[in-house]
């Protein structure tokens, strides 16, 4: 048997897709994973993802979310790397 914790829920307001974030864990044991759900009108993108993939990805998004301004429109890096490093 499987328990799923919702976590957070989104919703993105250009195009409208709706963001789960479900904290999975199976009755056997085992690390907990995070399945993030994309609905996107009636198609689903699921990924279950271990907590080392969660923290890079996670540190990836706030990276480039950092380089943004507060009104949202795009922002060059500064010279010697780019946002597209990791």
């Amino acid at each position: 048997m499987v328990q799923i914790t919702p976590l957070e829920r989104l919703r993105v307001p250009i195009g409208g897709q709706e963001i789960q974030l479900q904290q999975v864990d199976h009755e056997a044991g085992g690390m907990s994973m995070l399945r993030i759900r994309i609905r996107e009108r009636s198609r689903f993108t699921v990924f279950d993802i271990d907590p080392l993939t969660a923290r890079q990805w996670g540190a990836a998004m706030t990276r480039w979310a950092q380089l943004q301004p507060e009104t949202g429109g795009p922002v060059r890096p500064a010279a010697g790397g780019s946002a597209g490093d990791v």
